[in-house]
């Protein structure tokens, strides 16, 4: 017998009406809020007009929002575009209203709409005023004005060796919140790392007819007694106690018609197949309330979420590590070249231990994630050898220092 982590974590923190607050929200959210506070350090102490942190700040979020929304569409439901074009940007329902959040997000695409956003960031100045001076009055005009930014300021790649640092740490916390979400889901594999998926689980059966659901809570723990088997298969105990009031009866019947079929469907995370006899036993408590102890099979998994996100939190310290090092006199493109390789290497590694995410990759030598992967890794090994072949970084202007 294996050990092996049972994780019932519930995707939502709370729920207010139509709306909730789940953990991958927050945890996104986290992300911009702690890495505009490095932005800040690392603009304070390299000299930096520290005003350009919240433009810099307004540009990541919408590109990464944009971009990984649009990415996850493009690669992975093109379909969409058609049959439901406004999905792709709405994240709520309209019949019944309901907010659902994006459904789908492609960090590829999210690398993407960074890189695409950076490149204009770093060559153009986009304001919706500004001075004008008449007679000697000087007068604010309200309007859209691009203008080109002077040569002397930071380039393209000295902008994005900052970035990809925070980068780093903001993918650490949404790898995180998919584990919340118990999605993107590793491979079976019986070891000691090993997670069974039961929140989806639990989520559906005690939404099950709303406010009349008869559970009261439902936890899970290991069976040492059953052997495991191969593929992940590990014996677990779902315990379940119902709320005053009902019948061991009306018990039976919620078990047999909810929690077998929720048992027999969600079989990516259980293997209870249908047609088995459901293995059960039903107590009354001192209380009055009735409780019973259903034994099945739950699928242990890599948590492949975790290892993505304990590698991006290294790699964030690594990066953190060198640009302290050298500051502003870092050889451009070096922190930028170092994160592409690692972080795509990584991710074309972790792809061999994930199920893929839609059937086509199925019929695909390497999955989306993968071919996705190999480009944006070689871009690194080409910026990273031009960074080796300049000694020091070139000429900033450090601007206005602003001190807070």
């Amino acid at each position: 017998m294996f050990a092996y982590l049972i994780w019932n974590g519930s995707p939502e923190i709370v729920e207010l009406g139509p709306f909730s607050l789940r953990w991958y929200g927050l945890l996104f959210a986290l992300g911009f809020l702690i890495s505009q506070q490095i932005l800040y350090y690392i603009y304070r102490t390299e000299g930096k007009p520290e005003k350009d942190v919240d433009t810099l700040t307004l540009y990541m979020v919408i590109a990464t929002i944009l971009g990984a929304r649009l990415g996850h569409v493009i690669f992975y439901q093109p379909e969409m575009l058609l049959e439901d074009p406004l999905g792709v940007f709405l994240p709520f329902e309209f019949s019944p209203f309901r907010f659902t959040g994006f459904t789908g997000i492609a960090s590829h695409g999210g690398a993407i709409g960074i890189l695409l956003a950076l490149w204009i960031y770093s060559r153009y100045s986009i304001l919706f005023s500004q001075e004008t001076e008449v007679g000697g009055a000087k007068k604010t005009k309200r309007g859209l004005f691009i203008t080109r930014r002077n040569k002397e300021g930071q380039s393209y790649l000295q902008v994005l060796d900052r970035i990809v640092i925070l980068v780093a740490l903001t993918g650490a916390l949404i790898r995180t919140g998919n584990y919340f979400n118990s999605e993107i889901i590793g491979k079976p594999y019986n070891g000691p790392t090993s997670v069974v998926f039961m929140g989806p689980v639990t989520e559906a059966i005690k939404a099950e007819g709303g406010d009349k659901n008869p559970l009261e809570h439902i936890e899970y723990k290991p069976n040492r007694e059953l052997p495991a088997g191969q593929q992940g298969r590990v014996p677990i105990d779902m315990y379940l106690l119902f709320k005053p009031g009902v019948t061991e009866s009306d018990a039976r019947v919620f078990i047999y018609r909810t929690v077998q079929g929720y048992l027999n469907r969600f079989n990516e995370f259980v293997e209870e197949p249908a047609g088995n006899i459901l293995r059960f036993n039903l107590v009354t408590e001192p209380s009055g309330s009735v409780a019973t102890k259903v034994t099945t099979f739950g699928i242990a998994r890599h948590p492949a979420q975790l290892y993505e996100a304990v590698s991006c939190v290294v790699l964030f310290l690594v990066l953190l590590g060198i640009w302290y090092r050298y500051k502003a006199n870092l050889p451009e493109g070096r922190i930028f070249g170092i994160f592409m390789i690692v972080l795509w290497s990584l991710r074309f590694a972790y792809e061999f231990l994930k199920e893929n995410q839609v059937d086509f990759e199925n019929e695909l030598p390497l999955n989306m994630g993968q071919i996705l992967s190999i480009p944006l890794v070689l871009v690194g090994v080409v910026v990273l050898i031009r960074s080796f072949r300049q000694k020091t970084a070139a000429p900033v202007n450090q601007g206005e220092v602003t001190r807070v």
